[in-house]
């Protein structure tokens, strides 16, 4: 049997009017003119506002002829860069604003988590608003009882729960704000960004509440810029570019591409163009990753092979300088890795070269981040340099549980010392 579509968007589109700096004039007698035009100028842009017949600088499309659809039971993640129009397509997804022209089509109850205390009257207790919030997606108030004890446990703020929401913080909104919108029921849960905000613990929590929501056959959309996140929990994926739908359909193949588009790739090398310098004296040239074979494709990494990363940069003092690499996953440091040229000769161009051994790293998505500083005067990092993906294909059968996101080897040995006898 078929699941159902139950989002279906067709020729969305999305535009803004941007207001413009006024001209200002160069002489007394000009601005006067300006200052008696004034009214009858301001009654002109007042009618352009919402007239859109003639396109000029001041239109901006935040979204152009998207469309997709998504599947009872799908969770559907969406990515691009700040600007692309995610937050746009969630606002008109959730019916918060309606769109220029297109449609969309909607089977069921939405939940949508956008920004945070999303949908809280600030005057009402915490309790209050979970029986708002609840009321608004039609649920009886029987219904809302038999969910409450756990809505506030899982959001961790029962000691508030009586206090008014405007007394709540940031975290407090997003952790009340996700555990209504997760526990009542909705058929369709959106949330966006808002959950960077809360603490690593409750991310995991949220990650495995949207996990179990799509087990029960409803169905997730989720906007993040964590990569490992989208990997991890969805089965579908969008990527957009200044509003307009780049790609569409298998996870890890849209991952690739966004990646593949933000870095510029030359024979299975990658080059960084590095924006400014690291420190005013020390000039980064490129990065180049995984010469060897390890590179099956763009940024996706084979384990079974070395990882090899090689910083070349020029220096033009003689203090001794440091290169430091730092890999994260899921917003955690892993590693640091450094070196130093030493001496009072580091002036010229130098290579720092990493290599980490087959099978250090799981398979998952990774960032690496790139800093180097003269020692004990100045200092600079990118945090995200790029990110890479290593593949499932290994030589060591990983025990999901029980091993840890490197496999660091070290020399074990064990013996016996006494004979335990019962």
């Amino acid at each position: 049997m078929m699941a159902e579509t139950v989002i279906k968007v067709e020729n969305l589109s999305k535009r803004y009017r941007l207001g413009l700096k006024e001209k200002q004039a160069e002489t007394l007698v000009g601005q006067i003119g300006n200052l008696i035009k004034s009214p009858w100028q301001n009654l002109k842009r007042l009618r352009d506002m919402s007239r859109f017949g003639v396109e000029d600088e001041s239109v901006f499309w935040a979204l152009k002829d998207i469309n997709f659809e998504v599947k009872e039971g799908e969770v559907l993640g969406i990515i691009g860069k700040n600007g692309a129009g995610k937050s746009t397509l969630l606002k008109i997804l959730s019916q918060i604003t309606d769109p220029t022209s297109g449609k969309i089509e909607i089977h069921g109850r939405v939940a949508s988590l956008l920004e945070v205390g999303t949908g809280f009257h600030p005057e009402l207790s915490g309790r209050e608003n979970i029986y708002m919030n609840g009321t608004i997606l039609g649920m009886t108030r029987r219904e809302i009882d038999t969910k409450l004890d756990e809505i506030i446990d899982f959001s961790g703020v029962e000691k508030f729960i009586d206090t008014p929401v405007k007394f709540y913080s940031s975290g407090m909104k997003v952790r009340l704000g996700f555990s209504v919108a997760a526990h009542l029921e909705p058929e369709i849960l959106i949330v966006d960004e808002v959950l960077a905000v809360g603490d690593f613990e409750f991310q995991k929590k949220c990650l495995g509440k949207m996990k179990d929501v799509a087990n029960q056959g409803r169905t997730v959309i989720f906007v993040s810029h964590n990569l490992g996140a989208v990997s991890q929990l969805c089965n579908m994926a969008i990527l957009l570019q200044e509003g307009q739908l780049s790609y569409s359909g298998n996870v890890q193949e849209c991952l690739n591409i966004y990646l593949k588009k933000s870095f510029k790739i030359d024979n299975h090398i990658l080059k960084i163009p590095f924006q400014g310098t690291i420190v005013d004296e020390i000039v980064p040239i490129s990065v180049l990753f995984n010469k060897s074979d390890a590179l099956k494709q763009e940024l996706l990494i084979d384990p079974t092979f070395p990882l090899e990363i090689e910083l070349s940069f020029k220096s033009v003092i003689n203090d001794p300088i440091k290169t430091t690499i730092g890999i994260t996953r899921d917003g955690i440091r892993l590693l640091s890795v450094f070196d130093f040229v030493e001496g009072q000769r580091a002036f010229g161009s130098f290579t720092s070269k990493f290599t980490f051994p087959p099978d250090f790293f799981r398979p998952g998505i990774y960032n690496l981040g790139f800093g180097s500083d003269i020692i004990n005067k100045q200092w600079m990092w990118y945090d995200q340099l790029f990110s890479f993906q290593v593949f499932e294909k290994s030589s060591i059968n990983f025990d999901k549980e029980a091993i840890g996101l490197i496999n660091v080897k070290s020399i074990v040995k064990t013996e016996r010392i006494d004979i335990y006898v019962d």
